[in-house]
């Protein structure tokens, strides 16, 4: 089966695509350095060509409010229409569990705006809505940095591990279309300001966290729902404490 994985070459499509490959499929690892590009809709259509599965793994370059939306509008536009065009059989979308919980938040508007174009296009589909990646720690720690302070919301998350998120993502490839969100998230819940606060003890980091109801995640408040799941979510296996101690061996 040929599948084309947008955003082929990022930390969850590398890991994605290496699994589908060992399945036995053809695989084209799809972004604008290997000349498919969604914003402009260069390369799509050679991409698409026999395609029956696309995952859209892609991600906003820009943070900003209004550089989100019309990312994830002008490319889930694009690509929806390029695959209509070649007759794809099932769009995969990895989303963000709590997306329709977080609409303060510039990002999570345009996560909505992106799900929204695919529950309309017509094409038979699978929503995959994740919790925060353990890959993401160090980001969220920077963005709540003033000086040697990090303030973070105690709000609590499920955090999962990428290689947890590419063996669903696999599987979701190889399944038939849901046609509507289905939820994956780490094997356990912490508060985040106490998680980021074991991180950075164990990555010897000397910044201290204060837990701050208040502080925002990407501009949206947060309480203890809107970053885990309760809908019957496909639980990842790798702990924190593991997949800690993997990245460190890694490196």
């Amino acid at each position: 089966m040929k599948i084309v994985v947008i955003g082929g070459t990022g930390l969850i499509g590398s890991k994605t695509v290496e699994r589908l490959r060992k399945r036995g499929h053809e695989v084209i690892a799809a972004s604008p350095n290997s000349g498919v590009n969604t914003i402009t809709g260069e390369g799509l259509a050679e991409a698409l060509a026999g395609a029956q599965v696309v995952l859209d793994l892609a991600n906003s370059p820009s943070f900003e409010d209004k550089a989100v939306l019309e990312f994830f509008e002008t490319s889930g536009r694009n690509l929806l229409a390029a695959e209509k065009v070649a007759g794809v059989k099932h769009h995969i979308a990895l989303s963000v569990v709590g997306t329709d919980r977080l609409q303060e938040s510039g990002y999570f508007r345009g996560r909505l705006a992106q799900e929204k174009l695919i529950e309309a296009s017509g094409i038979p589909y699978t929503i995959v809505h994740s919790t925060q990646f353990m890959e993401f720690l160090n980001g969220i720690a920077q963005s709540g940095t003033v000086g040697e302070t990090v303030r973070l919301s105690p709000a609590y998350v499920q955090p999962i591990a990428s290689d947890d998120v590419a063996d669903a993502m696999a599987d979701v490839a190889l399944s038939a279309p849901a046609n509507t969100a289905v939820e994956i998230a780490g094997p356990e819940r912490a508060r985040l300001s106490e998680l980021v606060a074991r991180y950075l003890k164990a990555t010897k980091d000397p910044r201290t966290v204060e837990a701050d109801a208040e502080a925002r995640y990407f501009g949206a408040r947060l309480n203890d729902r809107s970053l885990v799941s309760d809908d019957n979510p496909r639980l990842g296996t790798i702990t924190f404490e593991e997949w800690f101690a993997r990245s460190a061996q890694s490196k």
